[in-house]
């Protein structure tokens, strides 16, 4: 298997189809595996996987009985990746299941490909949306030394050593920001290319949901910054 890549669903029923459908639609090759994620799901999730998953080849699942959250539940599904390169993307649609192949592509083309780590850059957002990625990327790119700019885009696409070798990894948003830093602490490349952010079809953000859930992100990723410059 040359490339696994995970999609964490936490209450995306009406996006699994669309989700199946799209990846079905862009790979042409068979060294790809889709890893559906069901996140501690409260709705009909399980039995929209449990039905269309098995009419896909590509497709498998991995259960996550209680959602610990969106960290927990991407590292557990990269845990049972069988994929030389690994990663991870979103079921929100917002994501183009083609960027993930355009990631593998952009990989596989370097050099030394066990030692880069390819990272969507959102275009096409909100301006406030924008504005408030602007502000916590100059933070992080300040505080913690390294350039660190649109943090929580997608895809994510490495080789799974990288990930193998990574310890106490955050149970939420704070995942995207532990790996891309780790990643410039260890010396990989890093390759930014741009992916189209759209708005989602389906369903509602889990956290984005106003002024005061973004101020929580703020606060949770400035302690979580605090102590992973303490920690590397």
């Amino acid at each position: 298997m040359k490339l696994s890549i995970i999609v964490p669903c936490y209450n995306e029923e009406k996006n699994i189809p669309l989700i199946l459908e799209k990846f079905n639609a862009v790979i042409s090759r068979d060294d790809i595996e889709v890893l559906l994620v069901n996140n501690g799901s409260t709705d009909n999730s399980k039995e929209m996987m449990d039905n269309l998953v098995p009419q896909y080849s590509f497709a498998r699942v991995v259960l996550v009985e209680v959602n610990q959250g969106y960290g927990y539940g991407i590292s557990s599904g990269l845990k049972e990746t069988q994929g030389e390169f690994i990663g991870y993307t979103h079921a929100d649609m917002q994501t183009d299941p083609a960027d993930v192949l355009k990631a593998l592509d952009i990989i596989e083309q370097e050099q030394n490909p066990t030692h880069c780590y390819v990272k969507g850059d959102r275009k096409g957002r909100a301006v406030f949306d924008q504005f408030f990625t602007m502000g916590m990327s100059a933070f992080e790119t300040l505080y913690l030394g390294k350039k660190l700019w649109d943090i929580n885009a997608q895809p994510n696409i490495f080789h799974k050593s990288f990930f193998e070798k990574l310890t106490n990894i955050p149970k939420d948003f704070s995942l995207d920001l532990y790996f891309l830093y780790t990643a410039q602490k260890q010396g990989l490349k890093v390759i930014r290319f741009d992916v189209i952010f759209p708005k989602r079809i389906h369903g509602k953000s889990s956290w984005n949901t106003g002024l005061s859930s973004k101020w929580k992100f703020i606060k949770r990723t400035l302690d979580f910054s605090v102590k992973l410059k303490k920690d590397l």
